[in-house]
């Protein structure tokens, strides 16, 4: 049987920065509204910001967050998890709009051990599916993986946000 490689060179840095201490860069893309284009902004407000993930399981793969830096939903104001999960709706919407996937994958990651990869700063992950993609968290032979470039998701998405006036909060 002959072997299937599927390469994902980017996300080696993420990889390699496992068990490092760092900043937050969520906080540090809420330092900067400037620079929203070059940290894959797609919305913000006073209390949320989402961004593309620079480490995606699959094409679309974005982050919501509070602008606050909380751990876990036990911080969370009533207004902001509200705000998240309006904008879980919106992204959907955006992402179904753009990039037309099958399905989505909705999750939160608490703890390190749970896959946290940012365990300091409260994130939804928001993953769009396609049939015979990826599996969330595996990886298998025969399987078709959906590339776009993330700057190019980006303008799509934004394209798409203000034709469709989202996020509507």
């Amino acid at each position: 049987m002959e072997r299937k490689n599927l390469w994902a060179p980017w996300r080696v840095e993420y990889i390699q920065g496992l068990g490092k201490s760092s900043d937050c860069f969520i906080c540090q893309d809420l330092e900067k509204p400037q620079d929203n284009d070059k940290n894959l902004v797609l919305w913000r407000s006073d209390r949320s910001i989402v961004v593309l993930n620079r480490f995606p399981y699959n094409n679309g793969h974005l982050l919501i967050a509070p602008a606050r830096h909380i751990p876990d939903l036990e911080q969370a104001s009533d207004e902001e998890l509200l705000e998240l999960t309006k904008l879980v709706r919106e992204s959907k919407k955006a992402l179904s709009l753009a990039i037309k996937p099958h399905g989505f994958n909705v999750g939160m990651n608490f703890g390190r051990c749970s896959g946290a990869g940012l365990p300091g700063h409260l994130h939804i992950h928001i993953v769009p599916r396609w049939e015979g993609d990826t599996n969330f968290m595996n990886v298998c032979t025969d399987t078709n993986v959906v590339s776009q470039s993330l700057t190019e998701l980006l303008e799509q998405l934004k394209q798409i946000s203000k034709e469709h006036n989202l996020p509507a909060l």
